[in-house]
């Protein structure tokens, strides 16, 4: 099976970010995207926005970037789209959120919306689909080649944890607090082509990996193998989907910085004639589970004899790794706006926060819809800021 892969010159940069539609009265999940698309599309060609369109479910609308060089043109873009968006959404008394789940809302209740891909897909996985009441931000990194692609992919599983960790925001789960800091990850890996990607020899091996799964029919396109890391070989991208949603554009932005920083160092390394260096499959797992479960304040795996780190340390260390690639790609004050989340608290601590100080999941939501529309995250009172790590508790 032949996949050509369109590659990208230079570390170029998109980013699609699912955002939830809720109810400003009952801050439930609305089942309003296709109103919305059709009143926003209705001034493009055909009737359809170019840079929003539907996901999986009704209460979902995706938004997305065009090729962007740089962080801050992918933030512009990205917010050029949601201030278009956002009167639609305020005439019909609804707001937007992105976070990794709602915290109370069932999935059970929730309308798929009407696209013949999504019926199969509910049709095959079921109870699996039916329940995929997840959010995320997907960042896609251009490369140069085929072969780079699975090479960059193949190392960038050590940074699973790193992102995991910065991007966690699904604490809650139908009204109950999880104790995960990202429950996202483990509802979605439920699917059988979801979660960790295989650690693949080259793209022959991609390609012949991807014909067993169509031709033994467990996929039917390529498009539907979901790994937190993939090669895109239509956009010619590396794909990081690892992220939970994130509820501010400069925590986005942050979060693409690395991104597109870390692929092009690694990039580097790679012409320079340094191997890549690719963890073992078992260090990924159990660090991934760490960052599912305990968030910023995991210790993760370093090496196979078994040490440890704390995840705030290595984040640390990987931005003052990557510093000087930002800067040249333009992007360091965003890649290092990482050390403030961790500082400040990601997203599933400010949720936690809102309850432990009173309020209720309702508040949750409120918070989570002023952190979009103001770009302040919560101050999360309970948190010394001048710690970088916090024991667990």
């Amino acid at each position: 099976m032949q996949i050509d892969f369109h590659s990208s010159e230079g570390s170029s940069l998109g980013i699609e970010m699912e955002l939830e539609i809720v109810d400003v009265d009952t801050r439930e999940l609305h089942s309003g995207a296709s109103e919305i698309l059709a009143d926003a599309g209705s001034r493009y060609p055909g009737g359809v926005h170019p840079k929003a369109k539907h996901e999986l479910l009704e209460s979902t609308i995706e938004i997305i970037t065009g090729i962007c060089s740089t962080a801050a043109e992918a933030r512009a873009d990205l917010e050029s789209t949601l201030a278009e968006l956002e009167p639609y959404l305020e005439r019909r008394d609804l707001a937007f959120i992105c976070s990794g789940t709602h915290p109370f809302s069932d999935w059970a209740k929730q309308q798929i919306s009407p696209n013949p891909r999504y019926e199969r897909l509910v049709e095959e996985m079921q109870w699996l689909a039916r329940r995929l009441q997840i959010f995320g931000i997907h960042v896609h990194v251009g490369v140069r080649s085929a072969e780079k692609a699975i090479a960059i992919a193949n190392a960038l599983t050590a940074y699973i944890p790193h992102f995991l960790a910065l991007s966690a925001s699904s604490p809650y789960w139908m009204g109950q607090d999880t104790g995960l800091a990202s429950s996202r990850s483990k509802v979605f890996e439920a699917l059988p082509t979801a979660g960790l990607p295989y650690q693949l020899a080259g793209w022959s091996e991609f390609e012949d990996f991807m014909h067993t799964l169509v031709s033994a029919k467990a996929i039917s396109s390529i498009r539907e193998v979901w790994w937190d890391i993939r090669p895109h070989p239509d956009f010619g991208t590396i794909e990081f989907r690892i992220c939970d949603g994130i509820p501010t554009m400069s925590e986005v932005a942050a979060v693409a910085a690395i991104s597109q920083s870390l692929v092009e160092w690694l990039d580097t390394l790679d012409d320079r004639g340094y191997t890549l260096p690719v963890p073992r499959s078992w260090v990924v797992r159990e660090n991934k589970w760490r960052a599912t479960r305990h968030g910023i304040d995991a210790e993760v795996i370093t090496d196979e004899s078994g040490s440890l780190a704390c995840i705030t340390d290595a984040i640390g260390e990987l931005v003052e790794e990557l510093t000087p690639t930002a800067h040249r790609l333009g992007c360091e004050a965003e890649a290092r706006h990482a050390l403030a989340m961790v500082k400040n608290g990601p997203s599933y601590l400010r949720q936690r926060d809102v309850v432990a100080s009173g309020g209720t999941l309702v508040d949750v939501v409120d918070s989570l819809v002023e952190e979009l529309r103001t770009d302040r995250p919560r101050v999360v009172e309970t948190v010394d800021p001048t710690e970088t790590h916090r024991p667990r508790g």
